[in-house]
């Protein structure tokens, strides 16, 4: 009877690493299939400069981001976006280490890169600054 009881639990433990790098493996199927949609997507989906408005540049429970007010006219906004979506402010996360970039001097402003989904906000791509009437650079956050 004990010999029985062993082989039983012997057999299960020997399944249980099987079933963990399954799980395993499902787990970085699914981050990979998602990081691959939004690698596809910022390749192929139409990309747009927009000058921004930064405010409220740190929230503890979400770490540190900069959270975007896009500037559009909204008489004639970019194809693809009404006004909903021109309302919606637009979250782009920063690393601790890198100081506030919503704070600029005098004479420059903030703009970011956005891909334009068929649906939902604009997804920030990078953060760029524009000096007068010059090109938008953009800024190493890295």
């Amino acid at each position: 009877m004990m010999n029985r009881m062993h082989e039983t639990v012997g057999v299960q433990v020997k399944h249980l690493p099987m079933k963990g790098l399954l799980l395993a493996l499902l787990h970085v199927a699914l981050v990979g299939a998602i990081a691959g949609k939004l690698l596809y997507d910022r390749q192929q989906l139409p990309r747009l400069w927009v000058q921004t408005a930064p405010y409220d540049p740190d929230l503890p429970l979400r770490g540190r981001y900069v959270q975007l007010r896009l500037l559009l006219d909204e008489k004639h906004p970019p194809a693809g976006m009404d006004e909903s979506t021109l309302l919606q402010p637009v979250p782009f996360f920063i690393p601790e280490h890198v100081p506030d970039p919503s704070v600029r001097p005098a004479g420059e402003t903030l703009w970011v890169e956005v891909s334009l989904p068929p649906k939902g906000p604009p997804r920030p791509i990078q953060l760029g600054v524009k000096t007068g009437q010059g090109a938008i650079v953009p800024l190493a956050l890295r």
